[in-house]
């Protein structure tokens, strides 16, 4: 056997086969790594596109916490004026309402002094009607009278 028609022959079928290969095994192999190289490239666009949306989301979340601070302190806010209104308001009514009883105390203070000054002017008088009565009745002695006089003085 001749050592060159061997090397030719394996150098025809090593040709052969790869023609053959390049001919039609090549071009699947290529289309299946074209194919996982596109599925990998779109799921890492995906994964890109994801996390953009998470954060956008993550974001609006923030924004939304945020505005749901400002008007949860706004009410607070608004609650705090409002009390403070009314407790004004209450203190008002209160002030109001006070000056009023203590009028009205005054009031019924002034006609119960009243009334005590009539009715003690009405016991004078009628204690000096009495008074006079006795002075009248009995003679007019100097000791008598005296003694007349400070029993009045007891009675008032």
């Amino acid at each position: 056997m001749n050592f060159n028609a061997t090397f030719f022959g394996q150098l025809i079928a090593f040709a052969v086969f790869v023609w053959f290969c390049m001919k039609f095994v090549w071009p699947l192999v290529l289309g299946k790594i074209q194919e996982r190289e596109k599925r990998i490239a779109d799921g890492l666009a995906a994964a890109t596109e994801g996390q953009q949306t998470l954060e956008k989301a993550r974001q609006t979340l923030q924004q939304s916490i945020d505005q749901g601070k400002e008007q949860a302190a706004d009410l607070i806010r608004q609650g705090e004026r409002r009390r403070e209104e009314l407790i004004e308001q209450a203190r008002a009514e209160a002030d109001v309402e006070g000056k009023r009883r203590l009028q009205l105390a005054e009031q019924e203070m002034e006609s119960i002094e009243e009334r005590v000054r009539q009715q003690l002017g009405q016991q004078l008088a009628a204690l000096a009607v009495a008074g006079a009565e006795r002075i009248l009745q009995s003679e007019v002695d100097a000791e008598t009278h005296n003694e007349m006089l400070e029993q009045l003085g007891n009675n008032l």
